[in-house]
């Protein structure tokens, strides 16, 4: 068994080495997501939103829904996670970039691919704990959500925003969407607010830019 002052030495290598190769930005100010599981229908308009602004071909998605369904008659549930970047604050995209192509933003924390630079390497997709990038085929390139940074920088939300029926989703900034004081129709005055929820990848590994109103079966204990 190694000796704990070995692992000691051990981990702070890796800090010192990590720190070497890449220090994260901190932006003015960090965008983020809020979903509400409960009230989520899965109607996947925030699906064909995304496609059809990003002009993707069936396969890639930068935008998931995802159905969890569990229990046993009559104890049955079923509710809606949905998913795309997450635009971590200490991204494991970024680092993993052999050509620099992968940026995060300095005034909104937006995590973004410059097409031009992507070699198609997939290191990028190999490294997040989230499914977030996502191959393109026919242009042997890796592409992701970058929460539409033109729609963004003109004033308006992202399309998949947009699309909602439900108005379960919604950007703002994250540290106001953590604490509840960031008005928004996904969340009710009263509703809980969660940072993960089950089979969501540990948030210390990134700290992804998300928080979740969770479904009663879906709160990680």
């Amino acid at each position: 068994m190694a000796d704990p002052k070995d692992k000691k030495k051990i981990k702070d290598a890796v800090r010192r080495k990590k720190r070497e190769v890449y220090e994260p930005v901190k932006p003015d100010m960090q965008l983020g997501f809020i979903h509400n599981n409960v009230d989520c229908i899965g109607c996947r308009a925030c699906e064909i939103a995304c496609k059809d602004k990003n002009g993707l071909a069936p396969g890639p998605r930068f935008r998931r829904v995802m159905y969890v369904e569990g229990g046993t008659y009559p104890d049955v549930y079923a509710y809606k996670v949905n998913m795309s970047c997450n635009h971590c604050a200490e991204p494991a995209c970024l680092p993993s970039c052999p050509t620099g192509a992968i940026y995060k933003r300095q005034k909104d924390g937006i995590v973004d691919i410059d097409s031009t630079l992507c070699i198609g390497c997939r290191r990028c997709e190999a490294a997040c704990p989230y499914g977030a990038p996502q191959y393109i085929p026919d242009q042997n390139i890796v592409s992701k959500c970058n929460m539409c940074v033109d729609e963004i920088d003109a004033g308006r939300k992202p399309y998949c925003v947009m699309a909602c029926m439900m108005r379960v989703l919604d950007i703002g900034p994250i540290d106001k969407l953590r604490d509840g004081t960031f008005e928004t129709k996904a969340r009710g005055p009263n509703d809980f607010i969660v940072s993960a929820v089950k089979n969501f990848a540990d948030p210390e590994l990134t700290t992804p830019s998300i928080v979740f109103v969770p479904h009663s079966k879906g709160k990680v204990e």
